[in-house]
């Protein structure tokens, strides 16, 4: 079984205040862009020991494959069900650490794939409720449907968005930036329209009113980031910005931009929504 494993971008990003338990109270929203992983699970008959064998292609993820978080919604759903042994080959194309969510949306996607090949009958609410346990924002691509993001990012709210036939640019600077030092320097704060109010305004106007709490912090330590950010502008952006906790910053184009030569030394992905 194939599965085609989309990013997401977010639509702004507010770290409102910390919790008890330690982490932070947010709010985006969280947009589906069409730039995949690509994810084939398959019964395993080879009569190995292990359940769940991971092979990964692609970009190089800068960890063991027993440790991938594909493993771990298999442990999750293996202690509720009898699962049969796994083969998954994972094709990275999403970069990592560049605040996509491409790991979270291998997880998910892997949960719909197992439910399937397992004929586990899970329905929507149930999968949402493991991949929540996998990571904030792996909730998201079950449904797969653009979200209100609250709490530590896990509560979802459908949101009427639609930003279907603008042109999207993302450049990845090959930088890797943990969540944990992204967060290390924000001052939350949550003063200010929310932004369920704001993305309701035309587009054009985000680049007035709807920030990334991350960015501030993040461009301090690396001024490419905001060199990138300018630079979308500069192409003709109708809105930039760092997406989750970054690295990568993504530009929304009313038409198909030209001029991107300034980013020839990074990933870049572009298409239409």
């Amino acid at each position: 079984m194939i599965q085609l494993a989309n990013c997401k971008i977010n639509l702004g990003l507010r770290i409102l205040n910390k919790r008890p338990d330690g982490y932070h109270n947010i709010e985006s929203v969280f947009y589906p862009v069409p730039w995949y992983d690509i994810i084939e699970v398959q019964q395993d008959f080879s009569g190995n020991s292990e359940k769940i064998r991971i092979k990964i292609t692609g970009i190089e993820i800068p960890d063991k494959p027993e440790n991938n978080i594909c493993v771990k919604a298999y442990q999750l759903l293996a202690a509720d069900y009898n699962l049969p042994a796994l083969s998954v080959h994972i094709h990275k194309q999403i970069p990592v650490g560049a605040g996509l969510g491409g790991g979270s949306a291998d997880a998910a996607f892997f949960i719909k794939a197992v439910n399937k090949l397992a004929n586990l009958n899970l329905k929507q609410e149930q999968m949402i409720a493991y991949a929540a346990d996998l990571g904030s924002d792996c909730a998201f691509f079950i449904n797969n449907t653009p979200a209100l993001a609250i709490e530590k990012g896990q509560i979802l709210k459908n949101i009427d968005i639609n930003l279907s036939g603008l042109y999207i640019v993302i450049i990845y600077p090959h930088l890797h930036i943990s969540t944990a030092e992204a967060y290390s320097g924000v001052v939350p704060s949550s003063i200010g329209y929310s932004l369920e109010q704001l993305i309701k305004e035309p587009t054009y106007s985000w680049k007035n009113s709807i920030a990334n709490s991350f960015e501030a912090t993040i461009i301090n330590k690396y001024p490419e980031i905001g060199n990138i950010k300018n630079r979308l502008y500069q192409s003709g952006a109708v809105y930039a910005s760092m997406s989750g906790s970054g690295s990568s910053v993504y530009g929304l184009f009313s038409s198909k931009p030209n001029n991107l030569n300034y980013f020839n030394n990074f990933t870049v992905f572009t298409t239409q929504l």
